[in-house]
């Protein structure tokens, strides 16, 4: 995974005209501590140190997947795809958050659709205060 994000990060620039760091020195750093981590636990694998879960993990290995769950967290995280472009960022992040909420176990999707619309839009204008364009905000009313 480190020389994945190591190979991206060279085509990101490295440093900015105004700034001494640019977007590139970020994913650089973070593939770097990627691939020593890696070394790190292949040294620990090598040398038979073996891995248990944690008490505090609070998880039974036993347990079934829930695939009800799991696959609601799959349409959130690809929901975006298909909503952004038509219904605009607050739109599809509401939807996202709804989304995963509920397979997180939360049965109150009226207020996780507030709590969602609120974070959206925030951040949306937010973004947009900062200069960063994330489009229109609910482009089927053309505002």
């Amino acid at each position: 995974m480190g020389a994945v994000w190591l190979y991206n990060a060279f085509g990101l620039p490295q440093g900015a005209r105004y700034a001494a760091v640019g977007p590139g020195l970020f994913v650089t750093v973070a593939g770097g501590a990627l691939l020593v981590l890696g070394a790190l636990l292949m040294v620990q694998i090598w040398r038979g140190e073996t891995f248990e879960a944690q008490d505090a993990e609070d998880a039974d290995g036993a347990t079934k997947m829930d695939k009800r769950a799991f696959l609601t967290a799959l349409v959130a995280v690809a929901l975006p795809i298909v909503t952004m472009g038509p219904l605009g960022m607050p739109f599809t992040a509401t939807l996202s958050f709804v989304l995963v909420a509920n397979a997180f176990g939360s049965r109150r999707w009226y207020l996780d659709l507030v709590y969602g619309a609120v974070l959206a839009s925030g951040s949306w204008f937010l973004f947009n205060q900062l200069g960063l364009q994330l489009g229109r905000f609910f482009p089927p009313l053309g505002v």
